[in-house]
């Protein structure tokens, strides 16, 4: 199956990257802004499925091109890695996102000093393959569809040092503040802020890997369990036929 990182985030290609998969990267752009009264797991779940979605209107326009110029090259199946991440307050209500700007991002802070706050990433995993329709019949043009979606939410809490204002502006305008979530970098600058963590600190960077390899890997077996059914169900024939294929490629 073919892995699409559906995130321009490099931190999140970094920790893939490390965990030595293969994948492609799709950058992915949302409305992020949060409803009225959203809460924080609402708002995470909401920004996942929302970008799964995007990406794979995405992938069907560029199949239309492909196919227009007679170019298409087709995977079988895809899986499409969705995340976002958050900041939360000791309140579980407050949600911490990337900062507007300066004050925004002392605003923040100031809130988080020499406090606990936690961090939220929610992951989907979305299996998307071509109709049914496409496949029988050569006349019906390709589309992909969803076959299956899995979800998973990460906390980790993070406590802060007392913060000073000299602390906050040097911190902003070093650059490493403005498009993370909670306005900090934990792989970073922003290290020398946490005094401790409790739970996943690849999950405060951007990714929780070693869940998201999971539900990776859940994904892959539950894509092999469907076709070997499918196998079972299909006339003796067109089995033996589909199986030699398999052990031809």
């Amino acid at each position: 199956m073919k892995l699409i990182l559906a995130s321009g985030s490099p931190r999140r290609h970094e920790l893939l990257t490390r965990a030595q998969l293969d994948f492609t990267v799709m950058s992915i752009d949302i409305d992020e802004t949060p409803h009225i009264d959203e809460a924080p797991k609402a708002y995470i779940e909401r920004m996942v499925a929302t970008k799964a979605e995007a990406a794979v209107e995405q992938l069907n326009r560029a199949l239309n091109k492909k196919l227009n110029d007679k170019q298409a090259d087709l995977p079988e199946s895809i899986i499409i890695l969705t995340a976002d991440t958050i900041g939360v307050l000791a309140d579980g209500k407050t949600v911490l996102v990337k900062p507007a700007d300066r004050e925004d991002a002392y605003r923040m802070w100031q809130q988080m000093s020499d406090n606990v706050h936690e961090v939220w990433t929610a992951v989907q995993a979305t299996h998307v393959a071509f109709s049914s329709k496409a496949a029988n019949n050569p006349n019906h043009k390709p589309v992909l569809q969803v076959v299956n979606q899995q979800r998973i939410t990460e906390r980790t809490e993070v406590t802060f040092i007392p913060l000073t204002i000299e602390m906050m502006s040097n911190y902003w305008d070093s650059g490493e503040p403005a498009d993370k979530a909670g306005g900090y970098g934990i792989q970073g600058l922003g290290a020398a802020w946490v005094s401790r963590i409790n739970g996943s600190y690849t999950n405060v960077v951007g990714l929780p890997l070693a869940q998201t390899l999971a539900l990776i890997n859940k994904m892959q077996i539950n894509d092999m369990q469907v076709n070997d059914m499918q196998l079972k169900e299909m006339p003796e024939d067109k089995a033996k036929v589909v199986n030699s294929l398999k052990a031809d490629g």
